[in-house]
């Protein structure tokens, strides 16, 4: 499974971004997808996950109530709608397909990774 994550960029501090995740096969729409983020200096944080049935999200409490997770099946992507977004967002955003069906919020339950897209905001 390849997975191309997209839509980075610069944006100014309180805008917003839409990152995309798109695979390469349809192995992934019975598993949980997430997204994960590294700034610099840092590890690998949790971002949201979303199960395979898109009924069960989760969220990082420091994106709570402004990033939303979705997906869709047909295309076989995954979304990552970020709003009023902070500088403390600043990092490379990774996406990627868990193990199982369900959406852990732990690096060590995903076994397909995406290459990584940056998102830079601004003050």
């Amino acid at each position: 499974v390849q997975l191309q994550a997209y839509g980075g960029g610069l944006v100014q501090a309180g805008g917003s971004l839409r990152l995309s995740c798109a695979g390469s096969r349809r192995t992934s729409s019975n598993n949980g997808m997430g997204w994960f983020r590294q700034a610099p200096g840092k590890g690998r944080e949790f971002v949201a996950a979303i199960s395979w049935h898109g009924g069960s999200k989760s969220y990082a409490d420091s994106v709570k109530g402004r990033f939303t997770i979705s997906r869709d099946y047909a295309a076989n992507t995954v979304f990552l709608q970020m709003n009023s977004l902070k500088t403390e967002d600043t990092a490379v955003y990774y996406c990627a397909v868990a193990f199982a069906s369900m959406a852990p919020v732990v690096a060590s339950g995903y076994r397909y990774w995406g290459q990584g897209t940056q998102v830079t905001v601004s003050s």
